[in-house]
């Protein structure tokens, strides 16, 4: 990358709100539509998004996701690739529950997890499984850009945090370190001459250039 040139860039996007998220219930990789806000609040970000101009737009083809990824497409004329290896991570027996129920049934799993153990919730994926299927996915889409290209990645808030921290090269044990994304809120990837650099977290609006020494 020549100095003063924009790399490419990774604007990583969740889903609109769904019930589940107001019920406060584990949704993994069921497949839970969004609700009237959920489509409100894709259509609110999807102007905004627009403004970046991005060249490609890759989703996970669970429903919460794909419904907010054409609010995108529907502003930008882009077509959009759906891919299984965006979903959200797999949680076998956790999925649908509350948080609550799931330290009820589940409390010994539960406090592993939370102390950053490898575990698979539910009997499903590990967080490291989730990073393996879905950043060779969101790779080959950057392949895909012209120089300073952007592409919109629409995904979930686990998978977006799992690919995130594989992307930075952090410690699996550190990903927590990175905070959840709110519904419809995003994160950008800028490409730097030493790889891939957090720019943007839990954005809500348009980011802004960086001014000043540490660029």
């Amino acid at each position: 990358m020549n100095g003063g040139q924009r790399g490419r860039r990774i604007v990583f996007w969740r889903h609109g709100q769904t019930a589940w998220n107001l019920e406060g219930r584990f949704q993994g990789s069921t497949d839970v539509p969004l609700t009237e806000t959920g489509f409100a609040q894709a259509r609110r970000a999807a102007r905004l998004l627009a403004a970046l101009r991005p060249d490609a737009v890759i989703s996970s083809d669970l429903q919460r996701t794909a419904d907010t990824a054409a609010a995108l497409a529907a502003v930008t004329g882009l077509e959009v690739t759906h891919d299984a290896g965006l979903r959200e991570t797999y949680a076998g027996v956790w999925q649908g529950l509350t948080n609550a129920e799931i330290q009820q049934r589940y409390g010994e799993e539960y406090r592993l997890w939370r102390l950053g153990e490898p575990v698979r919730r539910g009997g499903g994926e590990l967080n490291t499984e989730v990073a393996d299927r879905a950043v060779p996915v969101i790779l080959d889409a950057v392949k895909s850009l012209p120089t300073s290209g952007t592409v919109v990645v629409v995904s979930h808030g686990g998978t977006i945090r799992m690919a995130i921290g594989r992307l930075l090269g952090l410690d699996p044990y550190h990903w927590e370190a990175l905070a959840g994304l709110s519904n419809c809120c995003w994160s950008v990837l800028g490409e730097g001459a030493r790889g891939w650099r957090l720019q943007e977290h839990n954005a809500g609006s348009l980011p802004e250039p960086v001014m000043g020494d540490d660029t």
